[in-house]
């Protein structure tokens, strides 16, 4: 965090100190330097002591403006030091930084019990480091549109210690054993276990007879459609 090398003196400032007002400020710069860690080199926060414009900058982490403690206020900081009604929350409008950089801020304005506006929070992301990577990751996680509606695999394990599992599971749910369940039942498993593709290994109908207690021709009949 940059810091100046001393408390500015209670001479410079165009309004008169107060404990409460200068606790305010304490609090609100602690806040600046835990946000601006959380992201080093990408957000810019900076702390505006509106109490004193011509040198408003109180704090600055992730300095990427180039500006210094001590500098004055931004026009927004202006507009809150005389109009009480601005508004305290201006989030995600566009900025620039000094070299073109697009941004994108937010500017959080504090009040003391007197609503006047004391400082101000601003957070000012660099968004030309996150285009390209937004960009990159749209080109990576786009599919061939040529089968975007069609299921070519499921990326699960096929094994029979899964199967078993999702027939106990189905079971297990209408509070019964796999060979206990009724007809329908065992034709609405075997056709959920058929989607789902575990009919793509031979020994799946001979596993799935086993565990409900049928023959295997009995489990590939279930898998058809009943004929009207």
């Amino acid at each position: 965090m940059t810091r100046p090398t001393g408390r500015l003196d209670d001479e410079s400032t165009d309004q008169p100190a107060a404990p409460e007002d200068e606790h305010l400020v304490q609090e609100a710069e602690r806040i600046a330097v835990a946000v601006g860690r959380m992201f080093p080199g990408l957000c810019e926060v900076v702390l505006h002591d509106l109490r004193r414009p011509d040198n408003a900058i109180r704090a600055i982490e992730n300095n990427l403006s180039g500006r210094q403690v001590g500098d004055s206020a931004t026009e927004l900081g202006l507009r809150r030091v005389a109009d009480p009604d601005c508004p305290s929350v201006i989030q995600n409008y566009s900025n620039q930084f000094p070299d073109g950089r697009p941004a994108k801020s937010t500017s959080i304005g504090i009040k003391n019990a007197e609503g006047r506006y004391v400082a101000a929070l601003c957070l000012n992301l660099d968004v030309s480091t996150l285009s390209p990577l937004a960009l990159t990751l749209a080109n990576l996680v786009t599919t061939n549109a040529e089968h975007q509606d069609e299921t070519l695999e499921t990326l699960r394990d096929r094994t029979g210690r899964e199967l078993r599992s999702t027939i106990d599971s189905f079971a297990a749910q209408r509070s019964s054993t796999p060979r206990s369940l009724n007809r329908d039942q065992k034709r609405e498993l075997v056709r959920r276990l058929h989607s789902e593709g575990f009919f793509e290994t031979r020994s799946s109908a001979q596993l799935i007879a086993h565990q409900l207690g049928v023959s295997r021709a009995t489990v590939y009949n279930y898998t058809k459609q009943p004929q009207r």
